[in-house]
């Protein structure tokens, strides 16, 4: 292969097959007062794959540097002044620094020769040597952007069992599960359907001494008031037409492991009775028996009504619910959490890929921007189904926005999203409160104007008057921080 790409070996990473060059569409500054230097190295940094600029310092740099993204400035320091070295340091993401001349002669300040300069090239410089150090200087800023990334990810990502996050809330939830699962204590879980709460469940299980034990699911709203105490407690024969024999119920099977009751809400006030004296010294009857049996076992409640509620209209007892109470647990909802919407939906576009032998390898940003807007009422659950359902139509290795079902694929067109007022005041019969309704535009205002600037965050706190802190926080609340945006 000819060119300056043949300078460039072999390596596994940062990835690069033999004539490949790691210059290849990347932004280099050249940074002097002498023209057709800076223009000569320039020619030879494109003629490496660059997107190579050249600027003689000063106001010009200021402005330059204002204007776009840099990830080397190559820098004269017979001709960088003290104010070039400060601007090129003020910039955020920082540049690397690549000196050609003696360090001596650089009045960059203590501050630079510690912990700013990539490299320094003594004069005369060829610009085939520029073209390697730049190169170099390219790929150990690969490097630490993917060190930083895996460190943001690990600190931010947390798991449990099958449970992940990055969101605060759902980290406190889980953090309490870490702190209890292997006690005998009474757990309840709170929060809408789909949120998770018989992944959680499961989770405490295997978590405690009793792993090896059962683990029984009962979902009391599923079986009618006749057969759910049956079901729970077991029947003898006789005990009620079509018992032709013994069985035991669900509590005994249980015993010696974990027993899940699913919407115990459902439960009817009689029965709740029963559900207390097991909750009190775990005895109880078979249906028809007079037998009193005793089981080891330890009992897992959810709702997803609020039992306070359900408390106040009499449908569920106040002494059964301080018996679940001992360790409440609550799950909050999907679009509460849109940092974890990526994170998900990449954790089910792997699994599915792989389960079904599709080749789709990533979700596109436009795919990936509609997934973090739709309100996901259905919760993770939905989110799994959706995901799956995609992987299944995609027909190739990216998972685009046109893959996702018909609700999704036009919810931004078809829907106001959750706390915007997109629809129109004039069209609302009620408002949701301010601090809400102006969530779906702000996050919107961010979007639009990361995509304005290619992603650069710093241009976009620029563009909306705001610090990138203030930006970042806003970016992390509304779920931006790992959509990406082609350079513009």
């Amino acid at each position: 292969m000819e060119g300056p790409q043949n300078i460039f070996v072999q390596r596994p990473w940062p990835k690069r097959e033999l004539g490949d060059s790691p210059l290849r569409g990347r932004r280099v500054l050249v940074v002097s007062r002498e023209v057709e230097r800076a223009r000569a190295i320039a020619a030879e940094l494109s003629r490496g794959g660059a997107s190579a600029q050249t600027t003689v310092g000063g106001d010009a740099l200021v402005a330059i540097l204002g204007r776009s993204s840099w990830e080397v400035v190559v820098g004269d320091t017979a001709t960088m002044e003290p104010a070039d070295y400060a601007a090129v340091r003020g910039v955020e993401p920082r540049p690397s620094l690549l000196l050609l001349g003696e360090l001596e002669a650089a009045e960059c300040g203590e501050e630079w020769v510690r912990d700013g300069i990539f490299a320094v090239l003594a004069k005369p410089v060829r610009p085939e040597q520029v073209l390697v150090s730049v190169g170099r200087a390219l790929e150990a800023r690969a490097l630490e952007d993917e060190n930083r990334r895996l460190r943001d990810s690990l600190g931010e990502r947390y798991a449990l069992g099958k449970v992940m996050t990055r969101d605060p809330a759902m980290r406190a939830a889980l953090k309490i599960v870490e702190s209890v699962a292997d006690t005998r204590a009474t757990v309840l879980l709170s929060g809408e359907s789909g949120t998770g709460k018989s992944m959680l469940a499961h989770t405490i299980h295997r978590m405690s001494s009793r792993s090896k034990g059962p683990f029984i699911v009962v979902n009391c709203g599923s079986l009618p008031e006749t057969l759910l105490e049956s079901e729970l407690f077991g029947h003898v024969r006789g005990a009620f037409t079509g018992a032709v024999k013994d069985k035991p119920g669900r509590f005994e099977q249980a015993d010696g492991g974990t027993i899940f009751l699913d919407e115990i809400d459902s439960a009817s006030l009689d029965l709740q009775v029963k559900l207390l004296r097991v909750l009190q010294d775990r005895t109880f009857e078979r249906v028809g028996d007079e037998r009193t049996r005793v089981v080891d076992v330890r009992i897992i409640t959810a709702s997803n009504a609020d039992l306070g509620a359900e408390i106040a209209a009499g449908r569920f007892r106040e002494d059964l619910y301080y018996r679940i109470y001992v360790v409440s647990i609550h799950l909050p909802r999907l679009r509460d959490r849109p940092r974890d919407i990526a994170l998900l939906a990449e954790h089910f576009r792997e699994r599915f890929a792989a389960e079904y032998a599709k080749p789709v390898e990533r979700l596109d940003p436009d795919c990936l921007s509609a997934l973090v807007g739709f309100p996901w009422p259905g919760n993770v659950r939905q989110l799994e189904n959706a995901i799956e359902r995609s992987v299944l139509m995609s027909n190739g290795t990216v998972l685009r926005r046109e893959d996702l079902g018909e609700e999704l694929r036009h919810s931004a067109e078809d829907r106001a999203p959750r706390g915007t007022l997109n629809l129109g005041l004039e069209n609302l019969s009620s408002l949701p409160p301010l601090k809400e309704a102006l969530e779906g535009p702000e996050r919107q205002i961010i979007h639009r104007a990361l995509e304005l600037n290619g992603g650069n965050r710093q241009a976009t706190a620029r563009m909306l008057q705001v610090n990138r802190t203030t930006l970042f926080n806003k970016m992390r609340k509304y779920g931006l921080m790992d959509l990406t945006f082609e350079a513009r």
